[in-house]
């Protein structure tokens, strides 16, 4: 009888030595390993591409991942969780809040609330679930200097929270450019599980790509690379449970006569890697307006919230 493959060590092909690198580069479970390519694999255990095909075959076998009824995708949909915004009517409009294992992409013109609602929720995720939060602690990938931490205090303080503690808990990660931001989402697989990490936010995605890539000759170039950062993202979501927030910058569109000329940034690579956009735009005085723009299960919808001294508030 075939010995059931439950660890890394386990698998054939995969000796101590292998398994040490694996290991130190973020691979410590079957379900990494059997979503890797063998390209990426050979790169880090420092094995031909050969072995590393049949390293993530072997891993595969062991987990079944073939085809599945949708009662059993049911199932196992009942592991993801939600995380509130603060907002009630936010809230209802996601019907709950932002999932884990999925991309929520907000975007809109600047003050228009994306990064107050990342503070908020590096702030929320630390709460315990029945308070709406997921128990656990946010990484933010900063590209834009806009990180906070007086903010990240205020919103502690109007929940009860320990200030200080709370921004224990908040990793932040300054990126300078879009190669930077890329390792860093690389870098986060490390950490994840030692410090418990349940919230991902990357305030903002796009910027660098924006600046570095110019001009229609390096339009394909660029989105290769944010296609590949976005799929990166979702094998941590869906490996880890946790949500990503990413938010995104808008266009004006001048060909538009009629309704809104803004258009977010990124084209259709991220508008297809998001499974929830959503477009936030500045309505009279502290108001925010949220529109539910696609999502795989929800109805298209709008909220209205504002933005207080005390955070994210219906």
């Amino acid at each position: 009888m075939k010995e059931k493959i439950t660890s890394v060590e386990d698998l054939p092909g995969v000796g101590p030595k292998i398994a040490e690198k694996l290991m130190e580069a973020g691979y410590t479970d079957l379900m990494v390993i059997a979503t890797a390519s063998p390209a990426e694999l050979a790169a880090v255990a420092e094995i031909g591409e050969g072995v590393a095909a049949k390293i993530i075959s072997a891993a595969r076998e062991a987990l079944d991942m073939g085809f599945e009824t949708g009662l059993a995708v049911l199932e196992k949909r009942k592991s993801v969780n939600k995380l509130t915004t603060s907002s009630k009517e936010l809230d209802a409009l996601l019907h709950g809040g932002l999932e884990t294992q999925s991309i929520t992409e907000c975007y809109g013109a600047y003050g228009s609330g994306k990064t107050q609602l990342a503070h908020q929720l590096a702030v929320n995720v630390q709460l315990p679930k029945e308070k709406g939060g997921l128990n656990g602690n946010a990484l933010f990938i900063d590209t834009e200097n806009t990180f906070r931490p007086e903010r990240i205090e205020q919103m502690a303080n109007a929940l009860g929270l320990d200030p200080k503690k709370t921004l224990e808990n908040v990793f932040v990660g300054r990126a300078y450019n879009s190669d930077h931001q890329i390792l860093l989402v690389e870098k986060a697989k490390d950490i994840i599980k030692e410090y418990k990490i349940k919230l991902i936010i990357i305030d903002s995605l796009t910027s660098h790509f924006r600046a570095e890539y110019v001009g229609r000759g390096a339009l394909a170039s660029r989105q290769q690379k944010l296609n590949q950062h976005l799929h990166t993202m979702q094998k941590i979501a869906d490996t880890y449970n946790c949500v990503v927030y990413i938010t995104n910058q808008v266009m004006a569109k001048p060909d538009v006569i009629f309704g809104d000329p803004t258009e977010a940034v990124g084209g259709h690579v991220l508008h297809h890697a998001a499974t929830f956009r959503i477009y936030l735009r500045k309505g009279k005085g502290d108001k925010r307006i949220a529109r539910l723009v696609d999502s795989p299960h929800l109805p298209d919808g709008e909220a209205v919230f504002r933005i207080t001294p005390e955070g994210i508030r219906d």
